[in-house]
């Protein structure tokens, strides 16, 4: 099986993401990853794709974050979770 162009985009994306969301904030690496309880040479690797993200750092992040893990993932574009937009929804009804 290969892979297609949108998927390799894909994979790189999230490294792009997670770095833009971190300077969007005003963050340091080493503040981001002080929360994460990692390496600031770990997280770093994360954003700069020497290495794969674990699942659990990439939950960590979305829900640090509050954008779905699928944005981070470059599966949507979308920020906001499902969830979150269904939470406003009952409220609003």
């Amino acid at each position: 099986m290969t892979m297609g162009a949108a998927s390799i985009h894909n994979i790189f994306l999230k490294y792009e993401r997670i770095k833009a969301l971190r300077e969007d904030h005003d963050l340091k690496q080493h503040e981001v990853a002080e929360y994460l309880r990692i390496a600031r040479s770990t997280y770093s690797g994360c954003e700069n794709a020497w290495s794969d993200i674990p699942t659990e750092i990439l939950i960590a992040l979305a829900q640090y974050y509050g954008v779905p893990a699928d944005y981070l993932l470059g599966m949507t574009d979308e920020t906001v979770s499902y969830t979150h937009l269904r939470a406003h929804e009952t409220k609003a009804n």
